[in-house]
């Protein structure tokens, strides 16, 4: 097992990486917790014992389910069920799963402890870790939410072996976005060749360890942990325009992350933060995670930007996370023009 800590000092943990990951959690359930509410989807066919008491509690799947209907019908069944402060919720899943769970978490009686059991590459690697937990709106993804820490996160890489090919696919987008917030990721001119060198537990490892630093830095999202929001401006705006009642594109999350890549070196370039050579590698990057870098077809370039400026990172202008002299940063301030002139570039229409 590789145990990465998340250094937040009293609201610290560990995440804790390998094969039968999950087993360790009656070694990680809060103490004090005298039954716990296991918050999966159907489908999962995780075993978990968290040790003590609990009931399974199902959230429906797919993006759609993150919303606030979902989280009151959540804490609803909590309530049924019993669960009081000095309880626990455990989630085990996704993204979907870890984001609608810590949601309900952190507003059922003002906020009760829990802990993710992640069973997706994209969980592992990024979404079950630092605490950012929330739901959608038609008017965007993740407007809603709050910040609350779990008490551990297990990524048991045992249960990546079922994964479909997509959900692979979903996780290689975060992975790709690593290769470049990651010292020495970019190894020897061959572009996350590091990375996809080594063993699964250590890849999971590594991304997380990544994360786990920024996120100790940086936990509120203030400014250094935006960076972890790189690609995303974009795939947020992508998976947006899917969800809320409107057909989009069928993309999942980390197949929108991966354009949203490539889309932030165009834009990096055309704001003279970047020269050519550096977006041929985020190609290359996203080429090497067998990625596709297009844009969806029938993809709008005004929706799109209407759903950007509404990002949860945006303040009040149009904010992207964009690669640069000094490496990976935020930029504020983005003329919509430049945004409009490189979704055109890469073929978007009007």
């Amino acid at each position: 097992m590789i145990t990465i800590p998340v250094g937040l000092g009293e609201r610290g943990y560990d995440v804790v990486v390998g094969p039968g990951a999950r087993r360790s959690l009656p070694d990680v359930v809060p103490s004090g917790a005298a039954r716990v509410a296991v918050v999966t989807q159907e489908g999962i066919d995780v075993d978990v014992d968290p040790g003590v008491p609990f009931e399974r509690m199902l959230v429906p799947e797919g993006e759609r389910a993150k919303s606030l209907a979902t989280v009151e019908q959540l804490c609803r069944e909590l309530a049924r069920f019993g669960l009081s402060r000095s309880d626990a919720v455990v989630a085990v899943g996704g993204g979907v799963v870890t984001d609608v769970a810590g949601f309900a978490a952190a507003v059922y009686h003002r906020g009760v402890q829990y802990v993710n059991v992640a069973t997706t590459l994209l969980a592992q690697v990024d979404a079950a870790i630092g605490g950012k937990t929330g739901v959608n709106l038609a008017e965007g993804k993740n407007l809603v939410g709050a910040f609350w820490q779990p008490a551990a996160v297990l990524c048991d890489t045992e249960t990546l072996a079922s994964l479909p090919a997509r959900e692979w696919s979903s996780g290689r987008g975060e992975m790709a976005k690593y290769a470049f917030l990651g010292d020495g990721l970019l190894d020897g001119g061959r572009p996350g060749a590091k990375l996809l060198g080594l063993p699964l537990e250590e890849q999971v490892a590594m991304c997380a360890a990544i994360k786990a630093a920024v996120v100790a830095e940086d936990e509120r999202e203030a400014d250094r942990r935006m960076v972890l929001n790189y690609g995303h401006t974009l795939a947020h705006a992508l998976e947006a325009a899917a969800f809320g009642g409107r057909t989009g594109p069928d993309l999942r999350h980390g197949e929108a992350v991966a354009v949203g890549l490539v889309f932030a070196a165009e834009l990096a370039r055309r704001l003279g933060r970047i020269d050519d050579e550096r977006v041929k590698l985020h190609r290359r990057v996203v080429g090497g995670f067998d990625l596709s870098a297009e844009l969806p077809a029938r993809s709008s370039a005004s929706e799109l930007v209407g759903f950007m400026s509404r990002d949860k990172k945006a303040r009040h202008d149009l904010t992207f996370v964009l690669d640069g002299p000094q490496g990976v940063e935020p930029v504020r301030g983005v003329a919509p023009a430049d945004v409009l002139a490189t979704l055109a570039d890469m073929g978007c229409a009007p």
